[in-house]
């Protein structure tokens, strides 16, 4: 394996963790190995009659908790160190947001560019049932999730595929981020970039760290700069944008763009959706390549794309004071040492981009307990609010039109209470974490697999050794 294999970096970064721990060695070996890799490769008939042999990966990296979880890529970048690495990095993911998962990653190595839409399924419907031939797909087992280059309706041919060879009541729960009519929640697909942006809200009201990074503690007059703006990237940039901060840098793959007085985020994606580039929009600059916007002036620094983009290359020109993770591993193990050292905030990506894997969870539990959110007691709630309502009209002069009625007694619907839970989940998540780095004087990078280490590591000690 590589000296510079992502899986290494990720095993780095936790061995620098690890030392804070009192765990034996032999235990920490045991929760950085991946349990099961699985290779696999299968032949696809084209729409033109050629067949040709498509490889895919899963790999399980731990069972410490079950099922385990992950998502499926469809890329060309796909291999088994990355999936080795994802695995294990969605592993401490878990663990930090006290999600009951192991971690687990898989990918089919393709550009979904290449292939007809009926080509797609038959490629998701044959990993699929090689996945549960092998016992690596099930709602007890290995549940996978949306991952680049896949969405909701690959998930739903995952699930239907599971359905045809399974006699399973709880099937739904065999694949999370699917169609709402087929078991999804709602909420899901702007989890994660949801999540991102209470993390970094949480990172931006913390008034002792923006102190010393000469910013205030309120995320309203920060500057911005997003790379990617697929699923996550668009999510995250939205929400800050509506709390109030500003936009001043995009990178995609087409290039890279930036305007320091702020671009507008849907303008913007109508410019793309007509064009198919981001160069040319409005007043910005374009620069030199797709990369380059993220060394410009900002004050937070958000790559929401795929894994190594910063590198020790471009990290000595980094100008934000704040990185957030919003990708798996955008940032190399020797890049954030020297980011680090220049005293940027990192706050990483084993946290911040875990939202997608709570709302999974949150459907896993809605699909397990057949109920969806907020049925029961919506209503209940409503009802109680208008009693609450009426005795305030009854001992004042305060009378509530039917439209200011319906506004403050509406009760909590499945989306309200996906967010609610998605928002105390990364509150108390980055509590915990921001208390071993004090304790310990330690970056946030190595607090956060801390707290995963600290938590993996106590199961392990009480699982004891199977005979």
């Amino acid at each position: 394996m590589s000296d510079y294999s992502f899986f290494k970096q990720v095993n780095q970064a936790f061995d620098a963790a690890a030392q804070y721990t009192s765990f034996d060695k032999g235990i920490l070996d045991q929760i950085k190995m991946c349990n099961n890799v699985y290779r696999l490769s299968f032949p696809l008939k084209r729409d033109d009659g050629s067949l040709e042999v498509i490889q895919g990966w899963r790999v399980q990296h731990s069972h410490h908790k079950l099922p385990t979880k992950g998502g499926v890529r469809f890329s060309m970048t796909v291999n088994e160190d990355e999936a080795m690495a994802l695995a294990a990095l969605m592993t401490y993911k878990c663990a930090v947001v006290d999600v009951p998962f192991g971690g687990a990653k898989g990918g089919v190595k393709i550009n979904r560019a290449d292939y007809s839409e009926g080509e797609i399924e038959r490629i998701t419907r044959r990993y699929a049932y090689e996945l549960i031939r092998k016992g690596f797909l099930g709602p007890g087992s290995d549940v996978p999730a949306p991952d680049y280059g896949t969405g909701a309706q690959e998930m739903g041919w995952i699930l239907d595929t599971y359905r045809q060879l399974e006699s399973d009541i709880n099937a739904e729960a065999c694949v999370t981020g699917k169609p709402i009519p087929q078991g999804g929640v709602r909420g899901r697909g702007e989890a994660t970039g949801r999540g991102v942006f209470f993390g970094i809200r949480e990172a931006c009201s913390n008034k002792e760290d923006m102190d010393k990074l000469g910013l205030t503690d309120k995320i309203e007059d920060k500057t911005f700069v997003v790379q990617g703006l697929g699923n996550v990237g668009y999510s995250a940039a939205k929400n800050m944008i509506q709390a109030g901060a500003t936009m001043v840098g995009v990178a995609e793959i087409e290039g890279s763009i930036y305007n320091k007085e702020g671009i507008d985020l849907h303008e913007l994606m109508e410019f793309r959706e007509e064009t198919g580039s981001i160069i040319g929009f409005g007043e910005t600059e374009e620069l030199e390549s797709n990369t380059a916007v993220l060394t410009s002036e900002c004050d937070i620094l958000i790559p929401a794309a795929l894994e190594n983009q910063i590198t020790e290359d471009n990290a000595p020109q980094i100008k934000a004071k704040i990185l957030a993770e919003a990708a798996n591993g955008p940032t190399t193990t020797k890049a954030g040492k020297i980011l680090t050292e220049k005293g940027v905030f990192i706050i990483p990506d084993t946290y911040l981009n875990a939202g997608g894997v709570t709302t999974s969870y949150f459907e896993w539990l809605k699909n397990l307990s057949h109920v969806r959110f907020g049925r029961m007691q919506k209503r209940f709630e409503e009802g109680s609010y208008r009693k609450i309502l009426n005795v305030i009209e009854n001992s004042s002069n305060r009378t509530f039109t039917e439209e200011e009625l319906q506004r403050l007694a509406k009760g909590a619907d499945e989306s309200d209470l996906v967010d609610s839970g998605l928002e105390d989940t990364m509150i108390n998540a980055y509590g915990q974490v921001n208390e071993l780095r004090k304790k310990h004087s330690i970056d946030m990078r190595t607090a956060t697999l801390l707290n995963a280490i600290e938590k993996i590591g106590v199961i392990y000690n009480q699982m004891g050794i199977f005979p």
